[in-house]
């Protein structure tokens, strides 16, 4: 199987380096030269633990390489892969130009049968709007030449994103005839005689099911963080009750730790294009925009507890522990730290900033205030004549800190643990004013 990866983004270069470990000939393509000059030296421009390793493992045996030749890509190879970005526009919709320069260059190169994956997120029917692309380029050449769209989306992780391509919940497939449907069982054919789960449908419900199912995972992390405010201010425990309603089997416990809000490339993006795509088709997607809109109240209301508990912030310095939307991720897209840390910098605070693997990108993220920041060494530094600690992202290394050494270094004792990492720690109240999320 020859496979093609056109991007060679975060999905795109997970999906090329997984389907040469799966055992088929690929070529990932990037217009981005620089990038595929790191990756053909074996650097992956992102963080994500375990590719790289296989990235070499497989540059050895030969199964993969890139380019910046688009037709090249197009050329040699059965089935391409569009994984290439979706950013959301000023309405919340999906930006399709880049999916659809693909499908142009598709048209313009095609010389035999071959199948069209979309592997990127798009709105329902991207699908036949790449057909149409790829058709009318073909017809301007006037030859006769046969293809198939499939809708393919991912699920990955970041952080996981390796072990969630080899052992995945379940493989979307949308399709069109019989011939497509058997070519993606073949590229799939490791995980296919694995007994994972396969779901072959339309390409419409395959797009649909990956915005279903990033919106209703981010309505439940609204819903718990909405909880957790009630309960602060009632003396329940939020912990508890998610522990217990996780016991339900039709509730389940993922998705119900409370904390800052969600972030990330996926929630915040495709929960506002799925609204945007129900204002198209006349419905109003009120939960889904309940939970946008929830997401955002949480990230204010941590700068208003982090205020008020302060009796204002204003001329003190608060120690962030994390800035990464997530741990073993270097992404900072929509991460929570970036609205928590301008709402306190804007109330006057000073910010000491550690993150294992996000500061790169926050200096740019937060480049408007970076006077107010500094960036330092390790997770201990931040506690220098600070006033306040926050903890935002609940990478491994924060849960087994010297609690004590980090008070020795600060001026004042407030900590905010917004991820609830210390919270059954006996003796970290006993070294700080302490104050989790959802409890007291």
């Amino acid at each position: 199987m020859k496979i093609s990866v056109i991007g060679t983004g975060y999905v795109g270069l997970v999906q090329g380096v997984i389907m040469a470990e799966f055992g088929a000939n690929v070529i990932c393509m990037d217009i981005n030269k620089e990038r595929i000059q790191q990756l053909n030296n074996g650097i992956i421009p992102i963080f994500e633990p375990g590719l790289q390793e296989l990235l070499i493992k497989n540059q050895k045996a030969k199964r993969i390489t890139f380019t910046t030749d688009v037709e090249e890509a197009i050329v040699n190879s059965d089935v391409i892969f569009i994984a290439v970005g979706t950013p959301p526009a000023q309405d919340g919709s999906a930006d399709l130009q880049y999916v659809l320069q693909v499908a142009d260059n598709i048209g313009k190169y095609i010389d035999n049968y071959k199948v069209i994956v979309n592997k990127s997120t798009v709105p329902v029917g991207t699908g036949k709007l790449v057909k149409k692309h790829i058709q009318d380029k073909i017809n301007e050449r006037k030859v006769n030449i046969e293809f198939d769209i499939v809708s393919n989306p991912e699920f990955l992780r970041e952080g996981k994103a390796v072990s969630d391509c080899l052992h995945p919940d379940r493989i979307v497939l949308g399709y069109e005839n019989e011939k497509a449907r058997d070519i993606m069982k073949k590229v799939y054919d490791v995980l296919y005689i694995n007994a994972t789960p396969f779901i072959f449908t339309n390409i419409e419900t395959a797009e649909m099911i990956k915005y279903a199912s990033n919106a209703f995972l981010a309505v439940k992390i609204s819903f718990i963080n909405e909880i957790a405010l009630l309960s602060e201010k009632v003396g329940a425990n939020t912990q508890e009750i998610a522990r217990a309603m996780g016991m339900d089997g039709r509730i389940s416990p993922k998705f119900l730790h409370c904390g800052p809000g969600y972030g990330g490339s996926c929630f915040p993006k495709d929960t506002k294009a799925i609204v945007d795509i129900g204002k198209k088709y006349g419905e109003d997607m009120l939960v889904i925009n309940a939970a946008i809109k929830a997401n955002e109240k949480q990230k204010q209301k941590v700068v208003e507890k982090i205020i008020t508990k302060m009796n204002g912030v204003k001329g003190k310095t608060l120690g962030f522990l994390g800035l990464s939307f997530k741990p073993e991720t270097d992404d900072m897209r929509d991460a929570p730290s970036i609205d928590i840390i301008k709402g306190l910098v804007e109330a006057g605070a000073k910010i000491h900033a550690y993150c294992p693997e996000g500061m790169k990108e926050a200096r740019w993220r937060l480049a408007d205030i970076e006077k107010n920041i500094i960036y330092c060494a390790d997770e201990y530094s931040i506690a220098n004549d600070a006033d306040g600690i926050v903890l935002i992202t609940e990478w491994n290394q924060f849960r087994g800190m010297n609690l004590r050494k980090i008070r020795e270094r600060m001026k004042d004792n407030y900590y905010f643990d917004l991820r609830n990492v210390h919270v059954k720690d006996s003796n970290v109240r006993d070294i700080f004013k302490y104050f989790p999320i959802g409890q007291n």
